[in-house]
C-alpha cells in the first residue's frame, strides 16, 4: 500500500527524502527548517516571517521578478509558509521541469541577497497581511485565543509579528537572524512525485553542503495553559469565540484517539457540536473542534461564531458537551464512523504528492522515522472507546479552559461563571 521512502543524510546532517510515484506526471519539493515564531525573542518576534518573504525577493543571480518569471514559464506553483515550528519553502512542477525547480528554490534559500529596498517595500505588504487578518475575525479570534491561553509564551504570540517589529527591522537585522538560524541539523529537503532519489540528491546535493552549522539554537520553553476568559470588544454582527483547553503533543502516543476525539465532537457535519448547536438549535453557521499541536504541548480548541445575544448559551453548551466526553463512553456505532472518516481522510490525502511531501518532512522532524501509511491505519482502527474516555478525563478533568470572545459582547462575569461554576 505504501510506497518505500528514501532517505540520504549529507555530510552536515541536511536530511533528503524522497518518496518516488511512478503513475505521476509532477514532483513536488520542499526545503523545511525546523525554525519558526516558537523561536523567536518578543523584539524578534515576526522575524521567521519576514524571512520567508524576503527568500523570493531576490538572490545574486536572480531578480524578484525573475524568480517569479521562471516558476510562471514552466507552468509551476511555489510558495511558503511559516509555523510556529517550523518554515517551509515549496514548489510542485511537471516532472520535465524538476531540475529548474530545484536550481530556483536552491538558488532562492542559499543566495538570497536581503536587499535592503526590498526590505522596505515587503515591510509595507506585511503591515497590510497584519491588517488582512484583524479585518477577519474568525481568523483573528484564534490569535487572541492562543494568546489568551498561552500567555507571554512565544506560542501566544502572532507568528506574522507585531507592526511596532516589523517597522523597526532592517536588512541587517533579517539576515542575521537567516544566518544564525538557518542551520543544517535543522534543516530536511523532502520531495514525491515522479523522480528518481539518487537523481534528486545528485541535483540538491552538492549546493546544500555548503551549508555551516551555527552556535546553537534557543532552548523552547514549555507553557503551561492558562484558565481565564478574554473579551475584545468589535462592533460586529457575530460574537466570535474560542475556547481553549489542555491537548496533546504531536509525539504524544495518544495521538491517535485524540483525533478520533477531535472528529467525534466537533470534526464534521455528522459530529456532536454541528449536531446540537446548528442542526438542532440554529445557533451557528460555523462551529467545529480543532487540534493544535506542538512538538511538547498541544490545545484542544472549539470556534465558534454566533449572534452575540447566544454567545453565553453556545459557550455553556460547548462545556456541555465536553463534560458527556469525560461521564460517558462514545457509542460503539459513533467510533466506527469517526474511524471510517479518519482513515478515509488519510487515504485520500496519500494519494496526493504535496501530502505526501509535507508528511515526508514532518515525519522525520517529529519521529526521525517514516510512519509508513499502514501503521497509521493500524493505529486508528485499535483505539477503543474506553481509551477516548480516559483520554477525556485527563485532558479535561482540571478544568483548566481558556475563553477568548471578539464581538460585541460585554458582560465577563457572565462567561467567568460559565467557565466556573
Amino acid at each position: 500500500m505504501d510506497i518505500e521512502v528514501n532517505k540520504t543524510i549529507l555530510e552536515n546532517n541536511i536530511r533528503i527524502l524522497t518518496k518516488e510515484m511512478p503513475h505521476l506526471h509532477s514532483v513536488s519539493m520542499g526545503v523545511w527548517v525546523n525554525i519558526g515564531a516558537r523561536d523567536e525573542s518578543s523584539a524578534d518576534n515576526g522575524l521567521s516571517h519576514f524571512i520567508e518573504h524576503m527568500i523570493f525577493k531576490g538572490t545574486k543571480k536572480r531578480t524578484a521578478f525573475h524568480i517569479a518569471k521562471e516558476f510562471d514559464a514552466i507552468g509551476g506553483q511555489t510558495n511558503a509558509f511559516t509555523a510556529m515550528e517550523s518554515t517551509c519553502y515549496h514548489a510542485k512542477v511537471m516532472d520535465t521541469h524538476l531540475e529548474t525547480m530545484v536550481d530556483i528554490l536552491t538558488d532562492i534559500f542559499l543566495n538570497s541577497v536581503f536587499d535592503a529596498n526590498e526590505v522596505e517595500k515587503e515591510r509595507l505588504v506585511i503591515l497590510q497581511e497584519i491588517g488582512m487578518v484583524e479585518d477577519n475575525p474568525d481568523e483573528y479570534v484564534h490569535h487572541l485565543s492562543g494568546s489568551t491561553y498561552w500567555g507571554d509564551n512565544p506560542l501566544g504570540r502572532s507568528i506574522i509579528g507585531n507592526r511596532k517589529n516589523i517597522a523597526s527591522f532592517d536588512a541587517k537585522v533579517i539576515e542575521d537572524f537567516f544566518r544564525r538560524f538557518y542551520q543544517p541539523e535543522h534543516i530536511v529537503i523532502s520531495a514525491a512525485g515522479n523522480l528518481k532519489h539518487d537523481r534528486f540528491v545528485d541535483l540538491v546535493g552538492p549546493a546544500f553542503e555548503s551549508v555551516r552549522s551555527g552556535n546553537g539554537l534557543p532552548r523552547r520553553t514549555t507553557p503551561n495553559g492558562r484558565s481565564r476568559v478574554e473579551l475584545h470588544h468589535r462592533e460586529l454582527e457575530q460574537a466570535h469565540l474560542c475556547l481553549g483547553a489542555k491537548g496533546l503533543s504531536i509525539t504524544d502516543p495518544r495521538r491517535y484517539a485524540y483525533s478520533l476525539m477531535n472528529t467525534i465532537f466537533g470534526g464534521n457535519m455528522s459530529s456532536r457540536l454541528f449536531q446540537n448547536i446548528r442542526e438542532r438549535r440554529g445557533l451557528a453557521y460555523a462551529v467545529f473542534s480543532f487540534i493544535t499541536s506542538y512538538i511538547d504541548t498541544g490545545m484542544f480548541g472549539v470556534y465558534a461564531g454566533v449572534d452575540p445575544k447566544n454567545a453565553k448559551e453556545a459557550a455553556a453548551l460547548i462545556l456541555k458537551e465536553i463534560r458527556k466526553l469525560q461521564e460517558e463512553c462514545v457509542d460503539s456505532s459513533e467510533l466506527h464512523d469517526a474511524k471510517e472518516y479518519l482513515k478515509g481522510n488519510i487515504m485520500l490525502a496519500s494519494e496526493n504528492n504535496d501530502n505526501q511531501m509535507v508528511r515526508l518532512a514532518q515525519s522525520e522532524t517529529h519521529f526521525g522515522r517514516n510512519i509508513h501509511l499502514q501503521e497509521i491505519l493500524d493505529c486508528v482502527e485499535a483505539v477503543t472507546e474506553d481509551e477516548i474516555l480516559e483520554l477525556a478525563e485527563n485532558l479535561f478533568d482540571s478544568n483548566q479552559f481558556s475563553l477568548t470572545l471578539l464581538g460585541p459582547v460585554t458582560d465577563k462575569k457572565a462567561f467567568d461563571d460559565i467557565l466556573n461554576p
